[in-house]
């Protein structure tokens, strides 16, 4: 049951970072208010592959000690920290794609 909740909590913080991707400045205050103050993509971004990471060294450490063979873990438990982190890590990708596709679009434009 847990996991289920933190597969959720996962999707509601993938939805949040979406959203504050997608997010527009409404007024030229906002716009300044962003250049200041608020995070630039690079970081976004940032945080979002270190979460990949972190997601992964998480299930490769559980991986890890349920394979010297301490009880306190389960399988299930491993295999759903495996999944969450190959899930996260092919979101990344996608969003990986989508970049180069949008970078090799604007270079193909004419000036």
């Amino acid at each position: 049951m847990s996991q289920g909740v933190q597969f959720n909590r996962l999707m509601l913080e993938m939805r949040a970072m979406q959203m504050d991707a997608m997010a527009k400045p409404s007024a030229p205050a906002d716009a300044a208010k962003l250049q200041e103050g608020g995070p630039s993509f690079s970081d976004m971004l940032s945080q979002a592959v270190n979460k990949v990471n972190d997601t992964q060294q998480a299930a490769s450490q559980m991986a890890t000690v349920f394979e010297m063979g301490d009880k306190s873990i389960d399988l299930t438990e491993v295999m759903v920290a495996s999944q969450k982190a190959s899930v996260s890590f092919q979101a990344m990708t996608q969003v990986r794609n989508k970049l180069v596709a949008a970078y090799e679009d604007i270079m193909k434009m004419p000036i």
